[in-house]
């Protein structure tokens, strides 16, 4: 049968309309790649469930790769890999390019909203001994209640030793919980409001429940615990002012849907992002510019501190930079000419909850890459807006490379919201503009990607750090 013969304003509607197709669609000749890349990702999040350990690995992966230590080098020529290590906690990674005035930057962040800790956390009562924490970023406090836990973190003693803790990722290994009342008695808890039928203080996380076999003892729970604590690791209960510990979901990566087309994971917000990128630049060949690879901590609360996008971390490697490739130029005159990526998520449309959003302006699961001019909240207040040039630009190269990309807003104009690394960049003077995966479910203890975006943001990294524009 003959094809029907298009009119001309049916040519011209294919010609100036915006086609929304599903990226699996554009990419069905790479779907193994995709699935491929989605393994790899998988176990990365799997196994790097705090900013710590993020870093860790990445060391790990970067060395392998050949990079070293900025620290170990006292002049930089094009095509040197390096790293610098801040505090075990952020991370900037840069391949020197052909050209070492051109600075091309991808800023993720390697924090996720957990609960931390209280410096005083231990006691007991009602016949358990228990830990009391403090919630850490944009959270719903209910959803961390009746989820298996585990424990990650590094204390010092009092004498100065390093003490790791891991708990809760083995299959041999005990879990912690934070139990809900029982439904049975929660006739006034019930008529709260969802920020508050779990308050901040409620959530105390069940650490263990027998006591020692001595009648002298009080709180004979707790002591149990210290003096496991104390003959395991060496501490006392004062060290756990001297401690970072974090309690994470104890679940692994899972894939969602008979298709096994989606991800559902703890702290894809914002390793979805650092992963890629980290990728992207491993990968990345014979770049003209130098490409960094900036891998901020704190972000979930505000940026603030010496490990955050806030502090003059990224300033102080731009002047080693300058000064150890021996380049005519200030470290302000690099970053103001300098291109960037925030390399963040963004909200997907949820099917359940679509009031929320304008249908017409949010990103779609399985839609490619999401690059979004601007975040922020009503008024476009926090954030950091690209200019139409540089949409143009990034809109253009992942047109080029056949990447499939959509863009939206995360959420109706005084409903939704969020703020990236973007601002804090952009401060600069240099062009930057957010880009990442969409997800369902963000902040919360078990996220969900399309392997399909995830690996279109892989490709975008990748095509951003080898351009020779």
């Amino acid at each position: 049968m003959a094809e029907e013969k298009k009119s001309p304003n049916q040519e011209l509607q294919e010609k100036i309309s915006v086609k929304k197709e599903s990226a699996w669609i554009q990419l069905k000749d790479k779907t193994n790649s995709i699935y491929n890349f989605g393994e790899e990702y998988k176990s990365f999040i799997g196994k790097n469930k705090t900013e710590r350990l993020c870093v860790r690995t990445i060391i790990e992966m970067i060395e392998k790769a050949h990079f070293s230590s900025i620290n170990t080098k006292g002049a930089l020529k094009p095509g040197d890999a390096v790293y610098k290590n801040i505090k075990g906690k952020s991370l900037i990674a840069c391949k020197v390019g052909s050209d070492p005035m051109k600075v091309r930057i991808i800023g993720a962040h390697v924090d996720s909203p957990r609960l931390d800790l209280k410096p005083y956390p231990l006691y007991e009562d009602a016949e358990v001994a228990l830990l009391k924490s403090h919630y850490y970023g944009g959270i719903k406090k209910y959803q961390w209640v009746n989820i298996p836990l585990a424990i990650h973190g590094v204390a010092f003693t009092r004498e100065g030793k390093t003490v790791e803790i891991h708990i809760g990722e083995n299959p041999d290994e005990p879990r912690f919980i934070i139990p809900d009342l029982l439904p049975h008695l929660a006739k006034d808890q019930m008529k709260k409001t969802g920020e508050t039928v779990i308050e901040g203080e409620d959530l105390n996380i069940i650490f263990a429940h027998i006591p020692v076999d001595d009648k002298d003892m009080k709180e004979k729970i707790k002591f149990n615990v210290l003096k496991y604590l104390n003959s395991t690791y060496g501490l006392i209960d004062e060290d756990f002012i001297a401690a970072d510990i974090e309690l994470v979901p104890a679940l692994q990566p899972v894939d969602i849907g008979i298709d096994r087309g989606l991800i559902a994971a703890y702290g894809q917000d914002d390793r979805a992002c650092a992963y890629t990128a980290l990728r992207a630049l491993l990968d990345a060949n014979e770049c003209n510019a130098t490409v960094l690879l900036y891998l901020a901590d704190r972000e979930e609360i505000g940026s603030m501190g010496d490990t955050g996008a806030e502090s003059f971390v990224f300033i102080n490697f731009m002047r080693e930079y300058i000064r150890k490739t021996n380049i005519s130029a200030t470290w302000d005159e690099l970053l103001e000419n300098a291109l960037a990526i925030s390399a963040d998520v963004t909200g997907a449309l949820d099917p359940t909850f679509k009031s929320v959003n304008d249908p017409n302006n949010v990103s779609y699961l399985g839609h490619g890459v999401s690059i979004e001019k601007y975040g922020g909240r009503g008024g476009k207040y926090s954030t950091s807006e690209a200019h139409a040039e540089y949409m143009h630009y990034l809109r253009s190269l992942a047109t080029k490379h056949g990447i499939p990309w959509q863009t939206g807003e995360q959420g109706k104009i005084d409903i939704g919201g969020g703020g990236t690394i973007a601002m804090f960049m952009s401060r600069y003077g240099m062009d930057c503009v957010d880009a990442g995966p969409c997800m369902l479910g963000m902040h919360s203890p078990f996220e969900v990607t399309s392997k399909v975006d995830i690996y279109c943001t892989y490709l975008l990294y990748k095509a951003f750090f080898e351009d020779i524009r």
